[in-house]
């Protein structure tokens, strides 16, 4: 993987205060930390970042910090990026410091590459098991995206961590036998029918479980009615009292 060039600031300001106005500055926060150092906070331009990501094929960035004229750069990955949740603006952004010459674990999305034969003549559906995998590799040997080609696979058929061609100077982790994409057959009306009503089934039951729930919290709390109020319509009347038993108190002061 090629490294991209970035310039970063050490950061000053910390805490929320500080943190609100490096943004107001047009600034990103930032943290970089590891290779034995203790982490320094950063900050770097938005526009710039933004770019770096837009034009990026993958999730995977491996980064030329120039902290400062002194220091030189710093070889990092972006390790983490925090989002606004509402507006989607980056908030902060985590660099893992790394060397050329050392191995890193990383997550990297998986593409497919080609229709399959089972998608294309048998009306299969290509599912996608894993949409990452971890591996482990230099800085400068991780691949941006592990693509797989998919044309030759049939209905009930799968391609495993196993199962991928090797990627020189990579190694994926994970099971042998753990599968990647899989091709599985169309599902029939039965089943599409069947389906549909569990969705409709579990859209419906939160509603069922609340008004269920009131009610019972209704007769729970022993409410008692205004005064003066009829009972509810299809209210159960209190059973006579059989032979022998006492009448109600209410019943035997009236008498």
């Amino acid at each position: 993987m090629k490294s991209v060039s970035l310039n970063a600031f050490p950061r000053e300001l910390s805490k929320r205060l500080g943190t609100k106005k490096v943004r107001t500055n047009g600034r990103i926060p930032a943290v970089i930390y590891g290779r034995a150092r203790q982490p320094q906070n950063l900050e770097v331009v938005v526009k710039e970042i933004e770019d770096v990501i837009h034009k990026a094929h993958s999730e995977i960035l491996l980064l030329d910090l120039a902290v400062d004229k002194a220091g030189g750069k710093r070889l990092a990955l972006v390790r983490d990026i925090q989002h606004h949740p509402l507006s989607g603006k980056i908030l902060h952004i985590d660099f893992q410091e790394v060397a050329e010459n050392e191995k890193v674990t990383a997550m990297v999305p998986v593409e497919t590459e080609g229709e399959a034969e089972g998608v294309k003549t048998g009306g299969g559906v290509l599912e996608h098991v894993l949409f990452k995998l971890k591996v482990r590799a230099t800085p400068k040997d991780l691949p941006e995206v592990i693509t797989i080609d998919v044309t030759k696979m049939n209905i009930g058929e799968s391609i495993h961590i196993g199962e991928i061609p090797p990627i020189p100077g990579v190694e994926i982790v994970g099971k042998k036998e753990t599968p990647v994409v899989s091709v599985a057959a169309p599902l029939s009306e039965a089943q599409e029918a069947a389906t549909l009503e569990a969705a409709t089934a579990a859209a419906g039951e939160p509603e069922m479980l609340k008004e269920k729930k009131e009610e019972g919290e209704v007769a729970a709390g022993g409410a008692k009615p205004a005064a003066g109020a009829k009972p509810a319509a299809g209210a159960e009347k209190a059973p006579a009292a059989k032979e022998g038993e006492k009448k109600p108190a209410a019943a035997e002061k009236k008498k």
